[in-house]
C-alpha cells in the first residue's frame, strides 16, 4: 500500500510538472503573439521593412549607410501606413477585428506620434540641406490618393503600392546623386514588382471585407487558389529577369543575392491563405524586406 501511494504521489507530481511547464509555454507563447501583433499592428513593423529596402539599396549600389535617410524612411512610413490604417478602418472590421480594436483605441495617438515623426523628417532634411526634400510630400499624396478611391479600381491600388515602394531606392540614389545608375534603377523596378506581387497575396486576407466595400481585387476576381498561382509565376518570372541581367552583364553576380527574396517569397506563397491571421500577412509576408537585408548584410561582412 505504501509503495501504491508513493507511485500515485509521483505520478501527481510529475503530471503537476508537465502542467505547470505546459502552462508556462502556452504563456510565453502568448506574450510573444501579443508582442509580434502590438509590432505589427502599431506599424512599427512595416517602417522596419521600409527602412531594410534603404539598407539593401545602399550594401548593393556600394553606398554608406547613414542614419538620417533611415529616419526619413522610418518616419514617412509610420505616417503613411497609420493614414491607411484609419481610413481601411471599416475593412479592418470585416477581415481584421483585432487590429481594429486596437486601431479605434490607440490610433489617434499613433497618427499622431506619426505625423509628429513625420514633420520632424521635413524640418531635419531641410534644415541639413538634403537634396529633393520637397519630394517627402509626394508619399503623403500617394497615401491621399490611395484612400480616396483609387483602391476600388481593379490591380491598382496593388500598383500603387508596388510603385510607392519603389520610390525607396529612387530616394536613396537621390539623396547620395546615384539616381540613374543601373544598380539603383534595378533596385527601383525589383522592388516595385516584389511588392506589388506581395500586395496582391496580401489581398487574400481581406476578402471578406473587400466584397462587402465593393473593392475588386485579384483574390476576389480570380479566387486563392488562382491567385497564389499567378503570385508565384511573377514571382519567378522576376527571378528569371535578374538572373538574366546578370548573366548579360548588365549587373554584377553580387545581384544575385536578391534571389533569397524571390526565394522567401515562393515558400509563403503556396501556404497564403484567407483565414490566416496578421501575423502571417503583417509578419511573414511583410518581413521579405527584413530578411533580404539581412541575407545582404551577412554577404557583405562574411562573403564580399
Amino acid at each position: 500500500m505504501t509503495t501504491s501511494s508513493d507511485t500515485d504521489t509521483d505520478t501527481d507530481s510529475d503530471t503537476n510538472t508537465d502542467t505547470d511547464s505546459a502552462d508556462t509555454v502556452d504563456r510565453l507563447r502568448s506574450s510573444l503573439t501579443r508582442a509580434l501583433e502590438l509590432l505589427v499592428h502599431s506599424n512599427l513593423f512595416i517602417s522596419l521593412a521600409t527602412m531594410s529596402v534603404v539598407v539593401t539599396t545602399a550594401l548593393l549600389a556600394g553606398l554608406p549607410i547613414e542614419a538620417l535617410p533611415l529616419f526619413i524612411v522610418f518616419a514617412v512610413t509610420m505616417f503613411v501606413y497609420t493614414v491607411n490604417r484609419l481610413t481601411d478602418l471599416a475593412e479592418d472590421e470585416e477581415n481584421m477585428p483585432d487590429r481594429a480594436a486596437l486601431t479605434r483605441r490607440y490610433g489617434r495617438l499613433w497618427l499622431a506620434v506619426g505625423a509628429g515623426l513625420y514633420l520632424l523628417a521635413i524640418v531635419v532634411a531641410v534644415a541639413a540641406g538634403v537634396p529633393g526634400a520637397g519630394y517627402m510630400l509626394i508619399p503623403l499624396l500617394v497615401a491621399a490618393a490611395y484612400s480616396s478611391g483609387l483602391k476600388q479600381v481593379f490591380l491598382i491600388k496593388n500598383i500603387v503600392v508596388g510603385l510607392a515602394w519603389g520610390l525607396l531606392p529612387l530616394g536613396v540614389g537621390y539623396y547620395y546623386q546615384q539616381l540613374w545608375t543601373v544598380e539603383i534603377l534595378f533596385l527601383a523596378g525589383y522592388v516595385t514588382a516584389m511588392i506589388t506581387v506581395a500586395a496582391v497575396v496580401f489581398d487574400l486576407k481581406d476578402i471578406a471585407g473587400d466584397r462587402e466595400e465593393g473593392i475588386a481585387t485579384v483574390p476576389n476576381v480570380f479566387g486563392p487558389r488562382w491567385t497564389r498561382i499567378g503570385a508565384q509565376v511573377a514571382n519567378i518570372v522576376i527571378a528569371a529577369v535578374v538572373v538574366a541581367l546578370v548573366l548579360s552583364g548588365v549587373l554584377s553576380s553580387r545581384f544575385l543575392a536578391v534571389l533569397a527574396m524571390n526565394a522567401y517569397v515562393g515558400v509563403y506563397i503556396p501556404f497564403a491563405e484567407p483565414d490566416y491571421g496578421p501575423l502571417y500577412y503583417g509578419f511573414i509576408v511583410d518581413g521579405e524586406h527584413i530578411f533580404l537585408a539581412a541575407v545582404v548584410g551577412v554577404l557583405e561582412l562574411f562573403v564580399w
